[in-house]
């Protein structure tokens, strides 16, 4: 059974806002006191955070679909809808956000580091949020915005200051279970390591962490073997340790040409080249490993690298190489450049930024996209015609007819706001001014006015009533 997972695809939505509310306040001996209508609650977000409990993505390998709540609609009496809940999704130290094109979104690296995957939709406004002087009864209220769906690859990539790497068999796992506590499975057969197994080492006043890399072979950053699964377990690492087995029992292999092996794969998977190496003989207290650790030992120091002959099974010359690796860390730890504060960049938009564009296909439509006028759409509910009017309004406001106009737009001409795939197509009228002469005082309930004097209510009564009497008199059935 998998019980180790380091890349898995995962699912993200967030919770929808919800709808504003269009109500007017009704009680005794004030039956229309004005509208009242809350706003909607706003979508929950599903936010990425890392945890250093977590060592694995088999939670979302076995459940790569998930959704924060929505955001509950508003209510009468001035009450707003609650907000949706945060989804918080923990994920281990080293874990990299990429998008389906493969471009990363994020890198997280530090416990309690946060990320926001997929973003919450907005809460409608009331109509008690939308009244305004001109607009005193408002009779339609903004639809809640739909969270983001999204689809992302998590990928964890290992934090470790030190990475062991070699063939299988080299005697990866039994040098990280005696430098460290690490309990790694250990056997006399290759690939034993399955996953990267980590280690926590004491040198002096230094403590690191070391990686142990399942074992590569010959086209591993191909894809042959685990190789490739399991490469980018290094590409944090501070210090590459090449480990070697200098008691084979395979004739056609010896230290150097693992060596030359091991370094051509991490050259091809790239970006590694500036990573200091160490290289290690391991098994010299078997005789003949110790007799072919000498005859090379002076070639690999040639070549610049440091090379310290051990024997994780005997326990020998294992206090050398850790306080070597705690000095190479110490000096990578010590170059790294110090965090800045945080630092908040203000991007200020262009004088001439009008916040959308307007283009014309290839079918012949005119499109608008820009973030307000598909927010604005979004919000709308086209089955109220008040509410069609107010966002004709508030694109006319924008400078949408405008430049509707200067494209050459014509009345009758199709007209898309929004993507291709979700896009609200409509046939344009320029002489409507955005529907205000269409739909007139939109908002403006007379029963919200003052009272009229009672002689001029008497007066219009009467008026109502020889308008009767006068169309009575001028009907004539046959």
């Amino acid at each position: 059974m998998t019980t180790f997972v380091d890349r898995v695809e995962l699912h993200v939505a967030a919770g929808n806002g919800g709808h504003g509310c269009a109500s007017v306040h009704r009680e005794k001996f004030k039956p229309l006191g004005g509208p009242d209508g809350g706003n909607g609650g706003r979508g929950g977000d599903v936010i990425l955070v890392v945890d250093q409990s977590v060592t694995t993505l088999l939670d979302y390998h076995h459940s790569p679909h998930r959704k924060a709540t929505n955001g509950k609609p508003g209510e009468g009496g001035h009450r707003s809808g609650k907000d949706g809940q945060d989804l918080v999704l923990p994920v281990p130290d080293g874990t990299v956000v990429l998008d389906g094109r493969g471009e990363v979104l994020a890198d997280l690296v530090g416990h309690g580091t946060r990320y926001v995957a997929a973003q919450g939709g907005r809460g409608g406004l009331g109509n008690a949020a939308l009244a305004s002087a001109r607009r005193k009864a408002p009779g339609f209220a903004l639809l809640g915005e739909p969270g983001d769906v999204q689809d992302i690859v998590l990928e964890l990539k290992t934090v470790a200051d030190v990475a062991l790497v070699g063939y299988p068999s080299a005697g990866k796992s039994s040098l990280i279970s005696v430098l460290s506590a690490a309990k790694p499975k250990i056997a006399d057969y290759p690939f034993t390591t399955l996953v990267p197994n980590l280690g926590v080492v004491t040198a002096g006043s230094t403590v690191y962490t070391i990686a142990d890399v399942p074992g590569l072979i010959p086209g591993a950053s191909r894809g042959r073997g685990l190789g490739l699964e399991f490469l980018r377990h290094v590409e944090r690492c501070s210090v590459l340790v090449h480990v070697l087995d200098t008691a084979t029992l395979e004739t056609e292999r010896d230290p150097l040409s693992d060596l030359d092996v091991i370094e051509e794969e991490l050259r091809q998977y790239g970006g590694l080249d500036d990573r200091p190496r160490v290289v290690v003989l391991n098994k010299v207290d078997i005789p003949d490993g110790k007799d072919l650790a000498e005859m090379v030992r002076p070639e690999l120091e040639a070549r610049g690298y440091r090379v310290f002959e051990v024997s994780a099974v005997a326990h020998q010359g294992l206090k050398e190489l850790s306080y070597a690796l705690a000095e190479i860390v110490a000096g990578a730890r010590a170059a790294k450049p110090k965090e800045e504060a945080t630092r908040i960049v203000i991007r200020p938009k262009a004088v001439d930024d009008t916040g959308f564009t307007v283009t014309r296909g290839e079918d012949g439509l005119y499109r608008v996209r820009g973030e307000k006028p598909e927010r604005w759409v979004r919000q709308t509910d086209f089955n109220n015609d008040e509410a069609v009017g107010y966002l004709a309004d508030r694109l006319n406001r924008l400078g949408v007819e405008d430049e509707l106009m200067k494209a050459g737009a014509r009345a009758g001409d199709g007209v898309a706001i929004g993507p291709e795939d979700d896009a609200v197509v409509f046939d344009w009228e320029p002489t409507m001014m955005a529907g205000a002469e269409m739909l007139g005082r939109r908002g403006e309930d007379h029963r919200m006015e003052a009272p009229r004097p009672a002689a001029q209510r008497r007066k219009d009564r009467q008026a109502e009533r020889d308008e009767a009497e006068r169309a009575y008199d001028e009907f004539d059935p046959f």
